[in-house]
């Protein structure tokens, strides 16, 4: 342990070295040789003495693991997995290591997804701050913590997490185990909400994007449109609910110009005329997507200024609640002709890749009507 303890306090000088041989690359060209010698320096360094180091630490881990601790491990993985309560183990980041079968069923998120993403992402935006100083503190050894949060897909229920420290055998860092319970009268499920999409289920959701495809190529063929601004109302309106809980379209590329806001009815903490009033360059989605020209799916977005502020300063992601979000060029031969974003909200299941590959053939479809209507 010793050695892998000093292993790593020389892998974090090599690592503050090169930051600093980064920051060093605007010096005058006449130092530049010096830099260059001292990054040579620092590459024989890692082929030389680290690369070794770390293969004799790797030799010593795999020898010195018997059969009986291989046994011993699989016993406690397999206990992890079937514990009758929500449990995932985190590093300090939240970073999801692992996920058992309660927790999968408790969120309504697969292991395999959550795997490699921070458990905070999970949460509703409000909590995501204090969830993660509270791991990075447990991490540090600051001792046990325990908060209420909120699933995203399920903001009124309140989740009671639990956070402790533990330190796999054999690993140099903490990591944090996370359980998770329901802080109300009754346990939250998959079955009552929102969970992973069955996949016999994968033909239904064919035979709808086939249905959504038809009826936007209908609504776009079917009857006059004299306006570019008509095009883009009448396509969002075959969007919208069956589809996305809110559409916005933006017209035109490096000029964009608002002209349809469609949301839910029973929205109450923000309204479509907040969004309508919004400038379009105060978006930076929708600002990359008409520079790009490439669509952009986010699944519970990780930066709630993404589709920018309303009115009040509030971020307009987090007011809306959005879980997932669509953000896609119009564009024909590489002319970006506008900007459709589609937002689901709540508890509805996050917009999938099938659904991104049909919004993308819809909004070549939708160009193709801008462009029969002149340059914007």
């Amino acid at each position: 342990m010793a050695q892998t303890e000093e292993f790593g306090e020389e892998l974090a000088d090599f690592v503050r070295r090169v930051a600093e041989l980064k920051a060093a690359r605007s010096v005058p060209h006449d130092d530049l040789p010096t830099v260059l010698d001292t990054a040579i320096f620092e590459l024989d360094h890692v082929a030389d003495q680290l690369w070794p180091w770390y293969e004799r630490l790797t030799a010593t881990g795999t020898a010195g693991t018997s059969s009986a601790d291989r046994q011993e491990q699989q016993l406690l993985k397999g206990i992890f997995q079937r514990l009758p309560l929500p449990v995932a183990l985190t590093d300090r980041e939240t970073v999801v290591r692992r996920l058992n079968f309660a927790a999968t069923n408790f969120t309504g998120v697969r292991a395999g997804y959550a795997t490699g993403r921070p458990l905070s992402g999970f949460l509703a935006h409000p909590d995501r701050a204090a969830f993660r100083s509270q791991t990075a503190a447990v991490a540090r050894g600051d001792g046990d913590r325990s908060l209420t949060v909120h699933l995203q897909q399920r903001p009124a229920v309140p989740v009671r997490a639990t956070l402790t420290a533990l330190r796999p055998s054999g690993e140099p860092r903490t990591a944090v185990l996370v359980v998770l319970q329901s802080a109300g009268a009754r346990a939250p499920s998959a079955e009552g909400g929102p969970g992973p999409v069955p996949d016999l289920g994968e033909t239904t959701r064919h035979a709808a994007l086939m249905d959504l495809l038809d009826a936007m190529t209908t609504a776009l063929l079917s009857g006059p449109a004299t306006t570019r601004a008509a095009v883009l109302e009448r396509a969002a309106r075959v969007l919208h609910g069956r589809f996305a809980d809110w559409v916005v379209a933006d017209e035109g590329a490096a000029r964009l110009c608002r002209t349809t806001v469609l949301g839910p009815a029973d929205q109450r903490d923000v309204q479509a005329e907040d969004l309508r009033a919004q400038d379009p360059a105060a978006c930076p989605l929708v600002v990359e997507a008409a520079r790009g020209g490439s669509a952009a799916l986010q699944v519970r977005p990780e930066d709630p200024d993404a589709f920018g502020r309303d009115a009040s300063g509030a971020p307009v992601l987090v007011r809306a609640n959005v879980t997932s979000l669509l953000c896609v060029p119009l564009t024909l031969d590489g002319a970006v002709q506008g900007v459709l974003t589609l937002f689901r909200t709540g508890p509805r299941l996050a917009f999938s890749m099938a659904e991104a590959q049909a919004m993308d053939m819809m909004s070549r479809h939708i160009a193709l009507a801008l462009s029969k209507l002149g340059c914007p």
